[in-house]
């Protein structure tokens, strides 16, 4: 069967039975990024794990909060993941906007990525370096404000960790540019929140694509205080950057596009329609628990259509949107 008649539901399905990829495909996972509405993706990850699907895919793509939870997912770790999103403590020190008052960033990553996921829910990063499937998250260079795939300059654990930071590191709210490789690196969500493109580029065939949005919702505007002050300094430190940062509002309709020119190769969970709008930079552990069962719930029905199922014990928040 050719790549242009099956479509992604069947060439998961058919990996799943047979539990190899002797297939001629190749099957990616692709995770929006979004801040703390990254919560969605994240109990999206805890249900393909629960399920057995993580070993399906040649590769995961992700960006900012959705390289994150695609390091979860390849760790083995997606539950372990959900709790540090929802430990009211954690989120208070990582994110915190008034510290921006005192000149420090509101986000802080080295916390996250050095204390949280190296000590109180530890990832296991060597599995993720040792996975068959490879990890792809996306930044975006500072100089070209172009999307970068990190992968090859992941080698071990510190670049992995530095990695998990330039994805994530957005313009003044995270601090300066993350340096990798001798290049300097902004939050990939600039140049490409959903990094469909990057991942075709590479030979894609198939996507499922883990969405932070409601199909129904559109990126609202920058607040034009943070587009006059982050703009401003982007445009006198990171050139590149700052083209990416003008063109975000058509980024959406791009992306939109490109999925759709994958026909069936490619699927998009999204949060169903009425779910609530997360901020990124929510922090209420309710509403993030909330927003977790929404997303695992999403894709346990999805795949529950394609017979796909597992025993394990329904989500807390997982009930309705």
């Amino acid at each position: 069967m050719s790549a242009v008649q099956s479509t992604v539901a069947e060439v998961i399905r058919d990996r799943f039975a047979s539990g190899g990829r002797s297939d001629s495909f190749r099957l990616v996972l692709v995770v929006e990024g979004g801040g703390s509405r990254g919560v969605y993706s994240s109990g999206m990850v805890h249900a393909l794990e629960e399920l057995g699907l993580a070993r399906v895919f040649d590769a995961v793509y992700g960006t900012s909060a959705g390289a994150i939870n695609a390091a979860w997912l390849l760790c083995g770790r997606a539950g372990r993941g959900m709790k540090a999103w929802t430990d009211a403590a954690i989120m208070r020190r990582a994110i915190d906007p008034t510290r921006m008052l005192r000149g420090r960033p509101a986000f802080d990553l080295n916390y996250l990525v050095h204390k949280v996921y190296d000590g109180l829910h530890p990832m296991d990063f060597p599995a993720i370096l040792a996975n068959e499937t490879t990890f792809h998250p996306i930044a975006t260079d500072i100089r070209t404000g172009r999307p970068v795939d990190l992968h090859p300059h992941i080698v071990d654990k510190p670049t992995l960790q530095t990695a998990l930071r330039a994805s994530s590191g957005l313009p003044l709210l995270a601090g300066p540019p993350v340096e990798l490789a001798g290049r300097r690196y902004f939050d990939g969500g600039l140049s490409e929140t959903v990094p469909i493109r990057t991942a075709l580029k590479a030979g894609a065939t198939h996507a499922l694509i883990l969405r932070t949005r409601r199909a129904d919702e559109r990126r609202p505007p920058a607040p034009w205080l943070h587009d006059l002050v982050g703009g401003t300094y982007m445009r006198l430190s990171a050139p590149g950057a700052y083209r990416a940062w003008k063109a975000r509002p058509g980024q959406q309709a791009l992306e939109d596009g490109v999925i759709a020119t994958m026909g069936p190769a490619a699927h998009q969970i999204h949060p169903p329609a009425g779910s609530p709008d997360i901020s990124s930079v929510e922090t209420d552990p309710g509403i993030l628990t909330r927003g977790m069962g929404i997303g695992h719930r999403a894709v346990t029905e999805f795949f529950a259509r394609l017979g796909v199922t597992t025993s394990a014990p329904a989500v807390p928040g997982a009930s309705g949107a």
